[in-house]
């Protein structure tokens, strides 16, 4: 296509990617009468040898939608699901510079029940923090196939998670009370998605023998009190670490926290370190680092086409000042890799911007690799 490229905005392909037609909802359980039916510090843990077994092999594949995370809009978003052992699924939105967001899921004991957890959590502004979510209510009927998840101490007088799968929909929503500073919990995420890429995910399963009813995990000791963070009052699975300094690393951090399972523990995972070098052009400017299934550029290094970018699997965004980034939780594969530099800093990807010819890299399981970029001077 060369220069006749379309240029688009990142943000406007969510028109391409999902046609979710129903309005955001609580879509919790419908409460009985009373405060005291509706938020409890119970936790009851499904069975799944009984049901809700099949939640892993629901949720594994891409999924891409819109996002609102408590008054922000992302008009596209995407997670990726994949196994990394034959009962732990994982999927990342990471952010770059500012930090990213992790959720999990796994087969544990908890409670002298088998039943499946959420690892919740990521690294924000230098904050780190994990929240464990266990699996207690499963409701299949016209609507759906609805499972809820909630926080592993403080049930839904802290927070929860729902997931709702309609077809080939899903509707996932996060409840927080900010660990009971707050009470009672408000909705804070709101993501509606169709599923995208499924050989992936696939591809995975097979490697692992996914999905088993089989412990990823044990917290049949549940956790130690000493490191559990929450506000006053409240109860929380969660565990916190804060850097004041601006020079600790989540390796870190995670062991400052205290949590119990920290991301150098999870296997099959592998590392990325992205280093560029800046030319004058793009001094000071935006960067956008894409890892996708398909090629965004061609060898001249024009983008290809629109509907390339919703084979977009990791999208991260560094300031001007930064020309390193250290990619985590990066599930093996063979990626593209594209970095795209802001030049006229309208906030999108498009005319005027600068990248580079296509770029590939195969990320081997439990690696640590790096790769550079010093090519981005093809303006679009």
């Amino acid at each position: 296509m060369g220069k006749l490229i379309q240029f688009f905005s990142l943000l406007a392909l969510a028109t391409l990617a999902i046609s979710c037609e129903q309005e955001v909802r609580n879509i919790a359980e419908t409460p009985s009468t009373g405060p005291d039916s509706t938020y409890t510090s119970t936790v009851a843990p499904i069975n799944i040898h009984e049901q809700g077994f099949e939640f892993l092999g629901k949720m594994q594949g891409q999924w891409v939608g819109t996002n609102r995370v408590i008054g922000q809009d992302f008009d596209w978003f995407a997670f990726d699901y994949r196994a990394i052992s034959s009962s732990h699924i994982h999927g990342i939105f990471e952010g770059g510079t500012m930090g990213n967001l992790f959720t999990s899921f796994f087969i544990t004991d908890f409670k002298d029940t088998r039943t499946i957890m959420a690892r919740n959590g990521g690294l924000l502004n230098g904050i780190y923090r994990t929240s464990y979510f266990v699996l207690d209510s499963i409701r299949k009927d016209a609507n759906g196939e609805f499972y809820r998840f909630v926080d592993a101490d403080g049930s839904t007088n802290t927070m929860w998670m729902e997931l709702r799968f309609i077809s080939d929909s899903l509707y996932f929503y996060a409840y927080t009370s900010r660990l009971g500073l707050n009470f009672p919990p408000s909705r804070h995420m709101t993501l509606k998605a169709k599923k995208g890429i499924t050989s992936l995910a696939e591809a995975a399963a097979i490697v692992h023998d996914f999905p088993k009813n089989e412990v990823a995990w044990d917290f049949s000791s549940g956790f130690n009190p000493n490191h559990l963070n929450a506000e006053p009052g409240a109860k929380s699975a969660t565990y916190l670490a804060y850097d004041s300094t601006g020079t600790q690393d989540v390796f870190t951090l995670a062991q400052a926290s205290g949590d119990p399972f920290v991301i150098d523990q999870h296997p099959y995972l592998a590392y990325l370190q992205v280093d560029i070098q800046r030319n004058p052009t793009i001094e000071g400017k935006t960067l956008w680092i894409n890892l996708s299934k398909d090629p965004l550029t061609d060898n001249s290094g024009y983008f290809v086409s629109q509907d390339a970018f919703n084979s977009v699997l990791l999208f991260s965004e560094l300031i001007g000042t930064q020309d390193e980034f250290l990619i985590t939780y990066l599930h093996p594969g063979d990626y593209y890799i594209n970095i795209t530099a802001d030049v006229n800093e309208d906030g999108i990807i498009g005319a005027g911007d600068y990248t580079h010819p296509l770029q590939s890299i195969t990320i081997i399981p439990e690696g640590q690799q790096q790769i550079t970029i010093d090519n981005i001077t093809i303006q679009n």
